[in-house]
């Protein structure tokens, strides 16, 4: 799977990058169809200690699907929003698994 990486406002450093292509790779597991993925780092500027926004989209086949987690430090963002795309994963593939009622 191609995992394509944009920070905005500052540059991410290769380790960053590593962990993002690390933990994004193991969707594969969930879902043998994705065609790739994108994610968005962004800084916000406020006093907020959670000013990390991380932005996850995965293009499967007919759709694409987003998540957006605001949080402190960018690993715990990528965690959280691979974690939400685990179960919307897991329920698109329920919901082609589902006999076609007619």
């Amino acid at each position: 799977m191609k995992v394509i990486t944009q920070s905005v406002n500052f540059k991410a450093d290769g380790e960053l990058i590593k962990y993002i292509e690390k933990k994004v790779g193991s969707l594969d597991k969930f879902y043998d169809k994705i065609v790739d993925a994108e994610v968005f780092l962004k800084v916000q500027k406020t006093s907020d200690k959670e000013n990390k926004i991380t932005e996850l989209k995965i293009n499967i086949p007919g759709n694409e699907l987003i998540v957006k987690k605001t949080t402190k430090t960018f690993e715990e963002g990528v965690s959280l929003s691979v974690e939400s795309l685990k179960r919307q994963l897991e329920k698109s593939k329920e919901k082609q698994r589902a006999p076609q009622l007619s």
